[in-house]
């Protein structure tokens, strides 16, 4: 069992390292993508504790950008539109074998991508749609 703590620090480190790596790829889209960094940091932070002190100013900017992306219909439109664009390049690039790196390996990828952003929106939508309502209820501005 001497390998256990070895183990379970290098396959952190490895999914945290692909969270934070997804995110900032997904920072140019109009989605959420900060909000899979802040994930990754956390994972990351769980191991290396030095880590710790980025979370925190990370956590604050993942949540203003969170309620950005929902702020209205048009970046939400964005958004889908952008996650629906990530759906259809993965099946192109899964099937079409003339395109560079084409193969599902570059497909499932971009089709990953796009399921994590939609999550990522509805996520976002719930929760500034959920503080929306426990304002309202205190008689703050909806």
């Amino acid at each position: 069992m001497g390998l256990g703590k070895p183990v379970r620090r290098v396959l952190l480190s490895v999914v945290g390292g692909a969270l934070v790596v997804v995110g900032v790829v997904l920072l140019v889209l109009p989605g959420p993508g900060l909000l899979l960094v802040l994930a990754g940091l956390l994972v990351l932070a769980s191991e290396f504790p030095a880590l710790q002190r980025f979370v925190d100013p990370v956590r604050t900017r993942a949540m203003k950008a969170a309620e950005e992306s929902v702020s209205s219909p048009l970046r939400i439109a964005g958004s889908v539109l952008a996650g629906l664009a990530l759906l259809a390049a993965g099946i192109v690039w899964g099937t079409v074998r003339s395109l560079p790196l084409s193969g599902w390996s570059t497909g499932t990828s971009l089709i990953l991508s796009s399921l994590i952003l939609f999550a990522l929106l509805i996520w976002s939508y719930r929760r500034v749609r959920a503080k929306r309502g426990t304002s309202g209820e205190h008689g703050g501005k909806a």
